[in-house]
């Protein structure tokens, strides 16, 4: 009787486990254990790496399987060329999605995937329609694969004419920068990321634009590359998606260098071509990308909480990017602009925008909220550290972003945990995280009688 109670625990356990809203951040989750495992083996730490190994590793491996970029120890120094490799997989592994790669292997292989796959991969990649789902992991696999192989060769290239490095040590460079870049993992080959690049438009540049291109979404660069001549066929998505992607980096590089143009100890020393670079990427970088060629411990206060805002909000759904998703954060201003106007409904364009969609909205900005105040609070008290620190931290560990003001490698294990916890949550989502912890999954047979409180 007890072995058969068990049996029937174990079985109730994994059917749970097996729901598709369940199996994504359960992936994370397993393949963050995996690498830390990885990492854990002999031939991975370089033989001057100093203290404890477990943490480095998990926290390695969390923050390359969320594609963050956040690191406890430098990458480049304290992982053999071995482990440094087991980083770039964990990341392109973690870009894919481990969903969707599982599911990308299953049609090549197969030819064919089940219903609770294309299920899964349904949510991992944000999408509509479930018919979508095969003929978009194809073009996914072709999109990054080729976009990465492109910006390796121009990486090589640069690396090898303009900072004098052999063409082994420029391929490997270029390899590895260009796999960072498209996935939106800021780790870099060097203990100050970018900053002994700063200004090289040669490298900059092309790193730069494979941010922003890999922050838009896979769904939303499906759509371009079928129709990109006729913007007003996009879908809504796209249409947000795109054009607030373009606003946000306008505003962004724009507010960077008259905040940052005098600044001696960031732009004031660069030359005005230099200045434009350097601007042009800090204003792609804290949506996602997590690449710095400035010290963001010497920034004014104003950039910083520019660049923290910027990672709350992220980059574009079914992308690599984190925080709360720009289509989140444009949808919750036209439910104030027709709020504001007096319009029963919320409309984009010719489109009316559906109530539980903007009741989706409206829970992934007030979780994502309170994730990130608790985090910070919890932050202040664990580690001793200013507000300003705290709330930068814990916002591009939410947002996947890897951008830091110096402290991620001194806080104690409960700060680097709070961090891992952050960064596991912002890449599968706020909405598909408290989904997978819900208990209920029956749907209500009854409405109760509706009151309207007093608001404002």
């Amino acid at each position: 009787m007890a072995l058969s109670s068990r049996r029937s625990r174990w079985g109730a356990l994994l059917s749970a486990l097996a729901h598709p809203v369940r199996i994504l951040p359960a992936t994370f989750v397993v393949g963050s254990i995996v690498g830390t495992l990885i990492l854990l083996l002999p031939g991975m730490r370089s033989e001057e790496a100093e203290g404890g190994a477990v943490l480095p590793a998990a926290f390695t491996s969390v923050s390359a399987v969320t594609v963050t970029g956040l690191s406890v120890v430098d990458i480049s120094a304290y992982w053999t060329p071995l482990g440094q490799v087991v980083v770039l997989v964990l990341v392109q592994i973690g870009g894919f999605g481990f969903v969707t790669l599982a599911t990308i292997l299953g049609v090549v292989v197969g030819g064919r995937i089940g219903l609770r796959s294309r299920l899964a991969t349904q949510m991992d990649l944000h999408l509509v329609n479930l018919g979508e789902v095969v003929p978009l992991l194809r073009r996914i696999l072709i999109t990054m694969l080729g976009f990465e192989a492109a910006l390796a060769v121009v990486l090589m290239f640069g690396f090898e004419s303009r900072h004098g490095e052999g063409w082994g040590q420029a391929a490997w460079h270029g390899i590895f920068y260009s796999v960072m870049a498209f996935n939106n993992a800021g780790f870099a080959l060097a203990p100050d990321s970018l900053v002994q690049y700063a200004g090289d438009a040669a490298l900059i540049i092309p790193i730069s634009i494979a941010v922003f291109v890999g922050a838009m979404g896979f769904p939303v660069l499906a759509e371009l590359s079928r129709g990109w001549r006729r913007p007003e066929r996009w879908s809504i998505h796209t249409k947000l998606t795109v054009w607030g992607s373009f606003l946000l980096l306008g505003v962004g590089t724009v507010l960077f260098a008259v905040i940052e143009w005098s600044n001696p100890l960031t732009l004031g020393p660069q030359s005005v071509a230099e200045k434009l670079v350097t601007s042009f990427e800090g204003g792609v970088m804290p949506r996602s990308g997590g690449f710095n060629s400035v010290d963001y411990a010497d920034a004014h206060p104003e950039t910083n909480l520019i660049a923290t805002i910027m990672m709350f909000i992220g980059g574009g759904s079914a992308s690599t990017a984190g925080g709360i998703k720009i289509t989140t954060f444009l949808l919750l201003g036209f439910v104030i602009l027709a709020e504001v106007r007096g319009d029963p409904d919320v409309t984009i364009g010719s489109r009316r925008i559906g109530a539980s969609t903007l009741r989706q909205a409206l829970t992934v900005a007030l979780l994502a909220v309170m994730l990130v105040v608790v985090s910070t609070l919890t932050l202040l008290v664990v580690a001793p550290v200013s507000v300003e620190q705290a709330l930068f931290e814990c916002t591009s560990a939410f947002g996947t972003t890897g951008l830091s003001m110096g402290i991620t490698g001194d806080l104690p294990a409960a700060g680097q945990a709070v961090l891992m916890i952050l960064m596991l949550i912002g890449r599968v989502g706020t909405v598909a995280t408290a989904s997978a912890l819900a208990l209920r999954a029956q749907p209500r047979r009854f409405h109760l009688p509706e009151e309207r409180p007093i608001i404002g």
